[in-house]
């Protein structure tokens, strides 16, 4: 199957395990590595913080973040847990919320290795 390396696809392509290539855009693979190592931290202190606290204002608003700035990136799996994080801090099932902290991380850390492998 041949597919277009924009940035969304060569994410879902890494996720489901087929070979990748980088972006040629010097700028995105600039950013790239800081704005996983900013999620990373912010979903093992920030998320924590705000799920303990039932900060619905503060969960509602670092879920926005990461949906509008994953679907920037180009990382749609994650920007639709977001969106999903977001109805459940309207609804308040802070139990719903806390499911989500484990995928996120793993989604982050996968992507952050196979960025120190490939660039």
């Amino acid at each position: 199957m041949k597919t277009e390396f924009g940035l969304q696809s060569i994410f879902v392509s890494f996720l489901t395990g087929e070979k990748l290539k980088l972006p040629d855009d010097e700028l995105v693979l600039e950013l790239l590595p800081e704005f996983v190592d900013t999620w990373i931290e912010d979903i093992d202190v920030t998320f924590p913080k705000h799920l303990t606290d039932r900060n619905a204002d503060e969960m509602y608003r670092l879920a926005h973040t990461l949906k509008g700035s994953c679907y920037q990136f180009g990382l749609d799996e994650l920007g639709d847990m977001g969106i999903e994080i977001m109805g459940h801090v309207k609804s308040e099932n802070w139990d719903k919320i806390a499911q989500y902290h484990d995928p996120l991380k793993n989604k982050f850390v996968e992507i952050q290795n196979f960025l120190a492998q490939n660039t």
